[in-house]
């Protein structure tokens, strides 16, 4: 307790005095135990929020926290009739959330009585179970990320946390992450606001994300550095660099962080002068074409001495997507890896317009970034990372079927720390501690207590997959196809997801068999050279069209 009361000495002072005072009244009239009781109660109650390391809410809301408790416990009869379904998702639904606390805390997963899903609707999918199952002992999935020009591979989980920055979290956000994937053995994305001390201090892996502010590898004016960037790179703890050149949260969009928010730990870890306005421009300057992109990898790779380099994109003109592709053929440079976000993702706050109806969703640009590197022999060198609303072990399988080698998620590990999804991020009025900047708000985050959480949520979560994996028979994910998941596309249609979206044919597009609309129309778009089209798309659905007669 000596620790606890200078911290809470305001606390601690009005007890006594209001107990003081309840003694004092009693002395002249005994009718005042009536309310001395409840307020010594409440006196109590609020102490021990206050102290308490389990509850968030509780600590930045002493008493009156416990309301959403209780609410919890008639949830069913109140939510049900009053507010919204357990699977109404906004975007995450009750059901989702559950799902992740439980497995963040250890508590039971399972569920009785049932399925809450009309196994009848349209889109309903599952996975198809085997008569033989199989046998799994080891659960840690773990994939080698590095092709053949890096010569610091990187084992990686199938599952880690996605980008999310400094600043868009609080200090005790990335403490708790980082902490959590050092104790579970996986990866940790910094997200675009550079390396912060708080990503170093645990010691966890890191994935370290530029975007195009180049943070934490600037120079004073805002350029790419070299030397910036070998000092950062070159740190044991960084296993692999991830260029981003679109998020799902606002693809094509830039963004600036007020002075006002810019702190002087902010600023270190970005590399940019404290309380002046940190601008993300919505372009990179050190490349402006495929194969720019590409010789900016190669410079990347070989500055940072040869660990894994890739690049991260929500997918958008796919003219753009085989421009790049072309630019491999034509360099012979390759990425490591490509980390495809689908729109439905994001964490960072975005105008609706963008959040809504920009980018691709995570399936089909996965299925098409996939299709297109089998279609021109590059599969085999360039591993895909997906991230997209992940949060159970059946979208891990779907999402590893659909072409992934690995899963990328960020809200659902918000989830494990302690985010009720609020949905007030960008305010800096978090309730929890997860998304503010507000040192009152975010010290209700108790890291020791939120980091094993990170850890458990990851290894249950895996646990999950592998036991669907036991019963469709597989003994790893490395093993899913889209054959493996059925979708019921109407009433009286039920096809496997390979019908639906099929996998490319290994050299296919080498040997120009454009099959599917969006390779005929757009593959003779792209120029390795250009972002712009060689034509303009009306000119190529004409001639597909003519083509098609």
């Amino acid at each position: 307790m000596p620790t606890l009361l200078p911290r809470h000495a305001a606390l601690w002072t009005t007890a006594v005095v209001a107990v003081s005072a309840l003694v004092l009244a009693l002395e002249r009239d005994p009718a005042w135990w009536y309310l001395a009781v409840p307020g010594a109660l409440l006196t109590l109650t609020g102490i021990h929020d206050l102290i308490q390391t389990r509850h968030s809410i509780l600590r930045n809301y002493p008493i009156v926290g416990h309301l959403r408790f209780i609410l919890e416990a008639i949830r069913p009869e109140i939510r049900q009739y009053f507010f919204e379904d357990d699977r109404d998702k906004s975007p995450f639904s009750r059901v989702q959330r559950s799902l992740v606390y439980q497995r963040a805390k250890e508590q039971i997963d399972k569920r009785p009585f049932g399925t809450q899903l009309d196994v009848y609707e349209n889109h309903y999918e599952w996975i198809n179970h085997s008569m033989a199952p199989s046998s799994i002992a080891d659960t840690d999935f773990r994939i080698t990320v590095g092709g053949p020009d890096c010569s610091q591979p990187v084992s990686l989980s199938v599952l880690n946390i996605s980008a999310m920055s400094f600043g868009a979290l609080s200090a005790n956000a990335i403490l708790a992450l980082n902490r959590g994937a050092k104790m579970g053995g996986f990866a940790h994305d910094t997200g675009e606001g550079g390396i912060s001390r708080y990503h170093l201090e645990a010691g966890g892996d890191l994935i370290w994300n530029i975007g195009s502010g180049y943070f934490g590898c600037r120079d004073a004016q805002g350029q790419f550095s070299e030397a910036a960037f070998i000092e950062n790179a070159t740190r044991p703890q960084v296993r692999m660099i991830e260029i981003k050149l679109s998020q799902g949260a606002k693809p094509g969009h830039g963004g600036i962080l007020p002075g006002a928010k810019v702190t002087a730990e902010i600023a270190a870890a970005r590399g940019v002068p404290q309380g002046t306005d940190c601008i993300s421009p919505a372009a990179h300057r050190e490349f402006s074409t495929p194969v720019g992109l590409l010789h900016f990898v190669a410079r990347l790779r070989r500055l940072s001495g040869g660990k894994p380099v890739g690049f991260k994109m929500c997918v958008g003109h796919p003219w753009e997507w085989f421009a790049i592709a072309k630019a491999m053929l034509k360099t012979g440079i390759t990425p490591d890896f490509i980390v495809v976000d689908g729109a439905e993702g994001g964490t960072g706050a975005a105008p609706i317009e963008f959040t809504d109806h920009v980018g691709t969703p995570l399936r089909e640009a996965l299925h098409l970034v996939h299709n297109t590197l089998v279609g021109i022999n590059l599969r085999d060198r360039i591993k895909i990372g997906a991230s997209g609303k992940i949060v159970s072990a059946f979208d891990m399988a779907r999402t590893l079927a659909l072409g992934a080698d690995w899963c990328n998620s960020a809200r659902a590990f918000m989830f494990a720390i302690g985010c009720i999804q609020s949905q007030s991020c960008h305010t800096d009025k978090c309730p929890t501690g997860v998304a503010t900047q507000d040192p009152r708000r975010q010290r209700a985050l108790v890291v020791t207590d939120k980091a094993p959480r990170v850890a458990h949520f990851h290894r249950n979560t895996r646990q999950a997959l592998a036991e669907l994996l036991q019963a469709a028979g597989i003994e790893h994910p490395d093993s899913l196809q889209t054959s493996h998941i059925a979708c019921r596309l109407s009433d009286d249609h039920v096809t496997l997801l390979s019908t639906v979206l099929p996998e490319m044919e290994h050299g296919a597009l080498l040997a120009g068999k454009l099959e599917r609309p969006v390779y005929r129309v757009a593959w003779p778009m792209a120029d390795p050279d250009s972002f712009q089209p060689l034509r303009p798309l009306s000119e190529a659905l004409a001639q597909t069209l003519t083509q098609t007669r």
